[in-house]
């Protein structure tokens, strides 16, 4: 049913099933439908919630869906995720508990007012669905840490954690397979997962929980990034057959490797504990703020 495209690090490199993320779409988004309907007349906007972040899982889906067929350039799927950002800019303006202010060290609160709305939001969408998309590649990476991350998420929430309860489940069973080598979410389950992050942090109100949390991811955009627009150099990790090692440091997974082969679930684990400390240290700033 689902395509297949080779493991390149495992041996032989097997054919592997992908797009599996397609999965967490259409199941996520099925689930926040029925949320629409079932709470459409409560007291609360948790039936706009549901439908925004529904539309915005689905946006997400096709956008990586469309990667996955088109093999895009990065200079052209980098902007995909400010279309999405149009339902959420729709429904801040309705919601009375988004702030439009941000407490920055050293520079006190800045209120951003009309352009909270028009700038932040399309930037905190853009930036976090092109950064979890960049780390990938290795067998549980992309899907373990967006799962650290949603349950971060959930803990900072409150009430709103039940939108994120059957598409957590569900990412979980796909990273359980993934871990395992036997699936890959592909572009779909990677784009489709930034923008729950996204999207959920900002109709939750937890951005700086989720800019902490994000700090691995970023770091590792930056690198790559910088080293492709000052020198031309891409990011590529080496398989030996039984580990992976790397002899430069354009990435967080060659950093990791540079000059130490360590097995594929080794370098997963280490990314894993990193997303685990960033996250652990953001719900408890979330707490605090």
């Amino acid at each position: 049913m689902f395509p297949r495209v080779p493991d390149h690090h495992k041996p032989n490199k097997p054919l592997i099933p992908t797009g599996l993320g397609v999965v967490y779409v259409v199941i996520s988004a099925i689930y926040l439908f029925l949320l629409h309907f079932f709470l459409e007349n409560g007291a609360v906007n948790n039936f706009n919630l549901a439908l925004t972040l529904s539309v915005c899982i689905l946006f997400g889906g096709f956008m990586g869906l469309l990667d996955d067929w088109m093999d895009l350039r990065w200079r052209y799927k980098a902007f995909f995720p400010l279309i999405a950002a149009i339902p959420l800019v729709a429904l801040a303006f309705r919601l009375p508990y988004i702030r439009t202010t941000i407490t920055l060290p050293f520079f006190g609160t800045l209120n951003f007012g009309i352009y909270y709305y028009f700038l932040l939001i399309p930037l905190i969408v853009t930036v976090t669905t092109n950064t979890v998309n960049q780390l990938g590649g290795l067998n549980g990476l992309e899907t373990v840490c967006p799962a650290i991350i949603m349950i971060g998420l959930m803990f900072a929430s409150g009430q709103n954690a039940l939108l994120l309860t059957i598409p957590l489940a569900v990412w979980l069973v796909l990273a359980f397979f993934n871990f395992r080598g036997k699936i890959f979410v592909g572009n779909t389950g990677s784009f489709a997962v930034g923008m729950t992050l996204a999207a959920f942090a900002i109709i939750s109100d937890a951005k700086w929980c989720l800019l902490i949390s994000l700090l691995p991811y970023i770091f590792n955009s930056s690198v790559i990034l910088l080293n492709y627009f000052l020198f031309r150099a891409k990011a590529q990790v080496s398989f030996d057959g039984k580990k992976l090692y790397s002899d430069h440091r354009r990435s967080l997974v060659t950093i990791i490797t540079y000059k130490r082969p360590m097995t594929e679930h080794q370098v997963v684990t280490v990314i894993a504990f990193l997303v685990s400390a960033s996250t652990l240290a953001a719900v408890l700033f979330q707490q605090f703020l």
